[in-house]
């Protein structure tokens, strides 16, 4: 038994310790979207879906909830954020190809048709982020519009 509260008592200190490192946020600034927004012109009904359920993993501002001040839920929390902003980046948005901007909006379609986003891990303690079928179909119908303006453009190129 002794041995058992060892590791329990090592194990404690260990996560103690853990608490004092954590990966680093990810705070950009509200003007990074301001691009996307500006090009891509949603709704005000969109734009309150895409801030509730899309850029805290897909831009450079993300509002954190308090359990991300617990090691090691910080680190999966920064995990998660890195490859949602890897597929699709509306802070980076100036930078992609008119090509690439038809493309991510595209997978964006695919994926919120299939309901695979917003991810389940996220809708579980972000309910707001749960969408509606008419919160699916205001979604895609804004990015096919954006995607047939960008169709447009690169016809003309």
């Amino acid at each position: 038994m002794k041995l058992i509260k060892k590791i329990l008592l090592a194990l404690l200190i260990v996560f103690i310790v853990a608490q004092f490192f954590g990966p680093e946020k990810n705070q950009g600034d509200y003007a990074s979207i301001e691009s996307f927004i500006a090009e891509t012109k949603p709704s005000p009904e969109v734009t309150e879906i895409l801030k509730s359920s899309c850029f805290d993993c897909h831009s450079d501002v993300t509002r954190y909830p308090w359990y991300n001040n617990i090691t090691p839920v910080n680190y999966w929390l920064a995990d998660h954020i890195k490859h949602g902003k890897g597929h699709f980046d509306v802070s980076k948005w100036d930078s992609y190809s008119i090509k690439k901007k038809d493309h991510k909006l595209d997978e964006l379609i695919e994926m919120v048709e299939e309901k695979e986003m917003p991810l389940n891990s996220y809708t579980w303690t972000h309910s707001e982020a749960n969408l509606t079928d008419a919160q699916i179909t205001s979604i895609i119908d804004w990015a096919k519009g954006v995607r047939a303006t960008y169709v447009n453009q690169l016809s003309k190129d």
